[in-house]
């Protein structure tokens, strides 16, 4: 098991690696926000620990999936509104250090890119409300495990605010352009079991059992063909942009690579043999 190390704090409060903690076993690292007073919204802190944590997941080797929950009640509730009030009337006053919504660019935008585009696969364990940025993180996760008393609220229109963390691009993919429109023009709580007839869902499970299932569903990811696992998340989302043409031959070309992987041939082995498999990510 390993722990991110303590980093100090912007703001004289705790220190970032506070904010979100980080445990790596057996090739899972759990990335948890934990702010659970404030329901995980996200201060300065909080986005800056988030971002810099995910990167360190996924350019560490050794780690294999990720799953990704928050503490106490809620997953996440998104932008920390005290603070981002706070940093409106600084600004207003003259004392601010720069727009408050460029943390859009430096904060949202590269939680969500790493979250998508790393090549291992992530799992969400909403454990409670997930809203604003919060919903956007999920939704940007490849697997949503939510349990029964969750819920996901886009919030931005409430606040006169437009979609951010991806939601324009994840939310459409996932239930059609018509009910995207919809939750985000007239946001309002969507419960777990609307979110699974919606496909927001992967899967619902009662709350008490939502952190075994969540990390059962990242064992077995970890434990799995990572590559073949790389493979299909930059397909997906090469044939989102991509004509039929254009993703076929990029079919052809991942699968060429998957093809020639040790895990692919470990696979071969193993079904000839009647065996379970052994999967390396090689």
């Amino acid at each position: 098991m390993r722990r991110t190390e303590p980093r100090p704090s912007r703001t004289g409060g705790p220190t970032m690696a506070d904010t979100v903690l980080y445990e790596l076993t057996d090739g899972l690292a759990t990335i948890t926000l934990n702010r659970p007073d404030a329901m995980n919204a996200l201060n300065i802190d909080a986005k800056v620990a988030l971002r810099d944590t995910l990167r360190q997941a996924a350019g560490d080797p050794a780690v294999r999936a990720v799953l990704l929950t928050g503490s106490g009640r809620a997953f996440c509730v998104g932008q920390d509104l005290k603070e981002h009030i706070g940093l409106l009337a600084a600004e207003r006053a003259g004392q601010g250090e720069g727009s408050t919504m460029s943390t859009v660019a430096l904060h949202y935008n590269p939680i969500v890119t790493t979250i998508a585009g790393m090549p291992k696969p992530v799992v969400a364990a909403v454990n409670g409300v997930a809203a604003g940025a919060g919903a956007g993180f999920a939704l940007a996760a490849d697997y949503r495990v939510v349990a029964d008393t969750a819920s996901f609220n886009t919030s931005f229109a409430g606040v006169a605010l437009t979609a951010d963390s991806g939601t324009s691009w994840t939310l459409q993919r996932l239930i059609g352009h018509g009910r995207a429109a919809d939750l985000l023009l007239f946001p309002r709580s969507v419960g777990a079991q609307e979110a699974y007839e919606l496909g927001i869902a992967n899967k619902v499970v009662p709350a008490a059992e939502l952190a075994a299932e969540a990390a059962a569903v990242a064992r077995r990811l970890a434990e799995g063909p990572t590559g073949a696992y790389a493979a299909i998340k930059e397909s997906l989302a090469y044939a989102a942009g991509h004509s039929l043409t254009e993703a076929l031959s990029k079919e052809d070309e991942l699968q060429r690579r998957a093809g020639a992987s040790e895990d692919h041939l470990a696979a071969v082995d193993a079904f000839v043999k009647k065996e379970k498999p052994r999967f390396t990510g090689r």
